[in-house]
């Protein structure tokens, strides 16, 4: 699967005269790469278009321009990028009054843990969660958090084949399911199946 490398980056001048379209696109791009599951939950399903718009992104906003610092952002981003055998997803949960995002980060612990996706006739698969770094201590969880779900050729062949994806969260606190996403994000993400 395609990986962001130095040469395949814009430079900064080049970035900030293209930005304006890029954006546009990326926008409308991840309209088919976001679920949303109940009122706080949001999972948007990366992939390289989403990857490299944040690269490009934090470059721009950080004035990095030395090959140690690309290379910094490269390293940090490229493993969100799916390998043709997963799903990867940035969860971020909302809630717009501080107190009760604060109260509930804290009802919502190991939330992260307990994220799935469903292949019809396959079972659940759980979320690996927050590789690159804890997200989550004794007090809450954090309100942002990376997820991995490892599918098997058997899951692969099925999804290509037509049969529904289901998402979900089965957390005490915050138990939600989504059956069979639309058909526009189905297709989306078996794109990034290889």
């Amino acid at each position: 699967m395609p990986r962001i490398t130095r040469d395949s980056l814009l430079s900064l001048e080049a970035y900030a005269r293209e930005r304006k379209d890029f954006r546009a696109r990326v926008i409308a791009h991840k309209k088919h790469r976001s679920v949303h599951l109940g009122e706080h939950v949001t999972l948007l399903f990366e992939d390289e278009l989403t990857i490299r718009y944040q690269i490009q992104e934090m470059l721009r906003i950080e004035k990095t321009f030395e090959e140690e610092g690309i290379q910094g952002e490269l390293d940090a981003y490229n493993p969100l990028v799916p390998d043709g055998a997963n799903l990867k997803a940035t969860m971020l949960i909302e809630y717009e009054d501080a107190d009760l995002r604060r109260q509930a980060l804290a009802r919502l612990r190991g939330v992260e843990d307990r994220v799935w996706i469903e292949v019809e006739g396959c079972g659940r698969v759980y979320a690996i969660a927050d590789e690159d770094l804890p997200r989550e201590n004794e007090q809450k969880t954090s309100s942002v958090h990376f997820l991995r779900f490892e599918l098997t050729p058997e899951m692969i062949a099925a999804l290509k084949y037509g049969v529904a994806l289901g998402v979900g969260i089965d957390h005490p606190a915050y138990a939600v399911a989504v059956p069979a996403l639309a058909a526009e994000i189905r297709r989306a993400l078996v794109a990034d199946l290889a």
